[in-house]
């Protein structure tokens, strides 16, 4: 009864901003657990994996996502889940203050945060109720939860601005949004917040790695697969009682 329980086996998953650090892992993954797996991405790569498909899609063009979503269901038939984590940001840097942000870069920043999340959804909906429910994993963020700390950051440039933090609080209420109204076509929605994974190029900085490790109770940073487990488990049938939930990948850091 349990030995297949976080199987994805018969199961498409579109995940979309697939080839970043974060979204790549999860999207290894889930073909590991079986899944048929469309990357959908600005960035397109091959993939020697016959259940791995790249597509390329812009998450801010909704004539992009839906060509996309009708690729994926003319490859692999009907769409089971849908992984939302790409994202895109504005005001970033000196400008990026809230006395500094100008209108247009506060818009698009929280458009890049959490309307990508919406548009995505509203266009995948159909889709998976199509093929009788299925399950929607949104990529929320600490930042969603409680404030950066400005003296961790200093003149590192990682610094996260107002319209990020802003939007992915708006991803968590949206996701239990979602889940309440869309329970009725048997579409579970929940969340993960990853804590500090710095990617790739911040890794290389290490002064800056060791203050974002004493912010956590375990004291390092989080690397890109420890946040697979809880997208593939959100997405299995392992969490088929689990709707508006967020679950917090973050090494204690919110939790202190």
């Amino acid at each position: 009864m349990f030995a297949n329980m976080f199987g994805l086996q018969h199961k498409t998953a579109v995940i979309t901003g697939g080839n970043g650090y974060l979204g790549g892992a999860a999207a290894r993954a889930m073909a590991d657990f079986g899944a048929n797996v469309v990357v959908a991405d600005l960035n397109v790569r091959q993939y020697d994996s016959e259940r791995m498909l790249a597509i390329a899609c812009d998450v801010s063009d909704t004539g992009s996502i839906r060509r996309m979503l009708q690729e994926a269901a003319a490859a692999f038939g009907d769409i089971h889940i849908l992984v939302n984590c790409a994202t895109y940001g504005a005001g970033y840097g000196p400008l990026g203050t809230v006395e500094r942000m100008s209108d247009e870069d506060w818009h698009k920043g929280l458009d890049g945060a959490v309307g990508t999340v919406f548009r995505c959804t509203r266009e995948a909906v159909p889709y998976l109720e199509a093929a009788g429910g299925g399950s929607i994993v949104n990529f929320a963020s600490m930042y969603g939860i409680v404030s950066p700390d400005p003296s961790i950051y200093g003149d590192s440039g990682a610094n996260n601005p107002a319209n990020y933090g802003a939007g992915k609080a708006a991803v968590l209420q949206l996701t239990r949004y979602c889940a309440a109204h869309l329970a009725a076509k048997r579409i579970r929605v929940n969340s993960v917040t990853p804590g500090p994974f710095p990617n790739p190029h911040t890794q290389q900085n290490e002064p800056f790695l060791e203050k974002l490790g004493r912010k956590t109770m375990l004291g390092r940073p989080g690397k890109a697969e420890e946040i697979a487990g809880a997208v593939v488990f959100l997405a299995s049938d392992a969490s088929s009682y689990m709707t508006g939930s967020n679950i917090v990948v973050d090494g204690g850091w919110t939790a202190w």
